[in-house]
């Protein structure tokens, strides 16, 4: 079972819940008698880090059968994984395991809904998260925003450009125009976003040459002024909205004209419940 999560990330996390083992387990004499656990959706959810919660249960010292796939929706009552060991094993990896996959399938099912939302309108619609994600567990909500067929906006700053208000505030004296060419020259391999606070600074900006506008906190009726002012450029930008894009509006935006839907709420979803069943073999 492949994951994508580094191995020393996943031990960390095991270390950490037990740094000098399973007291409990160790105190009742439980640790070496055989058992079996399975895990189980216990409502609708889009699955996410199975195979880091399997790996997880087998650093613990279990052996571990994946039942589903990162992505897969689950109805209620669907085996997720089942892992068989030493009780020692199993009830070390127990939580690690089925929290890590409760969270991320939080993340994952929030994420589909959007993504569904957008594209019963417009199937070529982007939904894409943001790196507002909990510092730290950078590479776990990669992965549920993907099982939930989503990407990500940003993976961080190195690699993508976007202008904000904030970076103009010290380029007063430079017109959108001067600040397109220039770096366009410095990075020519990259598409140039920038993000607008209302439709006239939007039309500035694709005039300009922007490839992709940002528009912020952005009602629908807002959008489509946007996208009216810009359809007949020769180029005509990729119209992005951002802030406040969730599952019962992700419709009103596809349909006022965004191409991309940038969204932070994914991150916010409660976590799914997995129920945990565990008995001697």
């Amino acid at each position: 079972m492949a994951s994508s999560i580094p191995r020393a990330e996943l031990e960390r996390l095991l270390f950490d819940d037990a740094p000098h083992g399973d007291l409990t387990t160790e105190t009742l004499g439980l640790a070496d008698r055989p058992g079996v656990m399975r895990f189980a959706a216990r409502e609708k959810m889009v699955a996410a880090l199975t195979a880091e919660a399997a790996t997880i249960l087998e650093l613990a010292g279990a052996r571990v059968e994946l039942c589903v796939a990162d992505g897969q929706s689950l109805e209620s009552g669907a085996e997720i994984l089942c892992a068989r060991g030493p009780a020692g094993a199993l009830l070390r990896g127990w939580k690690v395991a089925q929290t890590l996959i409760e969270i991320w399938a939080g993340v994952a099912t929030s994420a589909r809904a959007i993504v569904e939302a957008a594209g019963a309108v417009s199937p070529g619609v982007c939904v894409a998260c943001t790196r507002k994600n909990i510092p730290g567990v950078k590479n776990f909500a990669i992965a549920a925003v993907k099982a939930g067929g989503a990407v990500m906006h940003r993976l961080g700053l190195s690699e993508t450009i976007l202008v904000f208000p904030e970076h103009r505030a010290f380029l007063q004296n430079e017109s959108l125009a001067d600040l397109v060419a220039r770096m366009r020259a410095s990075a020519p391999e990259k598409k140039l976003v920038i993000e607008v606070r209302n439709a006239s600074e939007g039309a500035a900006a694709a005039q300009a040459g922007f490839d992709v506008i940002q528009a912020e906190k952005f009602s629908p009726m807002q959008i489509a002024e946007l996208a009216a002012a810009t359809r007949d450029l020769a180029r005509p930008p990729v119209i992005a909205a951002a802030g406040g894009v969730k599952a019962d509006n992700a419709r009103d935006y596809v349909l006022a004209g965004a191409r991309l839907l940038v969204t932070s709420a994914p991150y916010h979803a409660p976590p799914r419940d997995v129920s945990v069943r565990i008995s001697a073999e």
